[in-house]
């Protein structure tokens, strides 16, 4: 089973996509975190889990790295990022959200989302 951390709604301003306009204007991302953990143990210590307010800043910071053209890149970067840095996590999701991207047609919202587990 384990214990799960949930971060919903991580807003930044970044530039991605296909396009070449994307790439010379912030446009927002949203970011939802779905971690699974191993704790090993249940100790009542930071250090057995994951500090959700530097985790939020890590997905933050991955988003705002390189550009890729993929929201399905980006997702796979987040997911990667975290894994790599908090041994606790086990499984995450991570769903991408471009609220404003380009469609010929009115669209609430588009995301992306990829499930990655500890190899």
């Amino acid at each position: 089973m384990g214990d799960r951390i949930k971060l919903t709604g991580i807003e930044v301003l970044a530039r991605h996509g296909a396009y070449i306009e994307e790439k010379f204007s912030d446009q927002p991302f949203v970011i939802d975190l779905d971690c699974v953990l191993d704790r090993g143990t249940l100790a009542d210590r930071l250090e057995t889990t994951v500090d959700y307010s530097e985790l939020a800043v890590v997905a933050a910071d991955a988003v705002r790295a390189d550009s890729v053209d993929l929201i399905e890149t980006l997702a796979d970067r987040i997911a990667a990022v975290c894994l790599a840095r908090y041994p606790a996590i086990a499984r995450i999701t991570v769903t991408v959200h471009k609220p404003e991207a380009p469609i010929a047609v009115p669209v609430r919202d588009v995301a992306v989302q990829v499930k990655r587990r500890r190899q």
